[in-house]
C-alpha cells in the first residue's frame, strides 16, 4: 500500500469502532431519534457513514468528487442485517480505493483525509446519540474517547 503511514490503521480503527457499535445496537436502538430535538435516527446516520464511504471510494479512484450516493436503502435503516452489511461493503469499498493510491495525487490525499473527518465527525454526533438514548457505550468506543456511563 502505497498511501501514507498511519492512514490504514486510523481506517482500520475507525471501521472497528463502527463494527462494535452496530453490534451493540438493536433495531429499535437503530430506529431510535432523539428526543425533544432536530434529528434523523441512529440508523440513518449510519446510512450518512456508508454513503460517505461509497461517494468518497469513488472519487478517490477517480481524483474528484463525482455525488454522493448509498447502496443502503434509506427505509432499511433500522434493519440491523441490512446496516452492518451495508457498513461491510463499505468498509471494503474504502480500502479497495486505498489500494490504487499511489501517494502523489494532492486532489485524492484530500478526498482520503475529508473521508477520515467525515467517519470521525460521525462518531462524535454517534456518541451523542448514545447519551441521548440512554444506551449502552461499546467498550472500544469508552477506550477510544475516555467515555463513562
Amino acid at each position: 500500500m502505497a498511501y501514507a503511514p498511519g492512514i490504514r490503521e486510523s481506517f482500520e480503527r475507525s471501521f472497528g469502532l463502527y463494527r462494535d457499535l452496530v453490534e451493540s445496537l438493536s433495531e429499535a436502538d437503530l430506529d431510535s431519534k432523539l428526543l425533544g430535538l432536530r434529528s434523523n435516527t441512529l440508523g440513518q446516520q449510519l446510512w450518512c457513514v456508508v454513503g460517505a464511504r461509497e461517494s468518497y471510494s469513488r472519487a478517490i479512484r477517480a481524483g474528484a468528487w463525482a455525488g454522493f450516493s448509498c447502496s443502503l436503502d434509506y427505509d432499511r435503516t433500522a434493519d440491523k442485517d441490512a446496516v452492518r452489511e451495508a457498513l461491510q461493503r463499505s468498509e471494503e469499498a474504502v480500502s479497495e480505493a486505498l489500494a490504487t493510491f499511489n501517494g502523489e495525487d494532492d486532489a485524492r490525499v484530500r478526498l482520503i483525509l475529508d473521508l477520515l473527518e467525515h467517519e470521525a465527525q460521525h462518531h462524535g454526533q454517534l456518541i451523542r446519540y448514545l447519551y441521548g438514548l440512554n444506551l449502552e457505550i461499546p467498550e472500544s468506543w469508552k477506550a477510544r474517547y475516555a467515555l463513562e456511563d
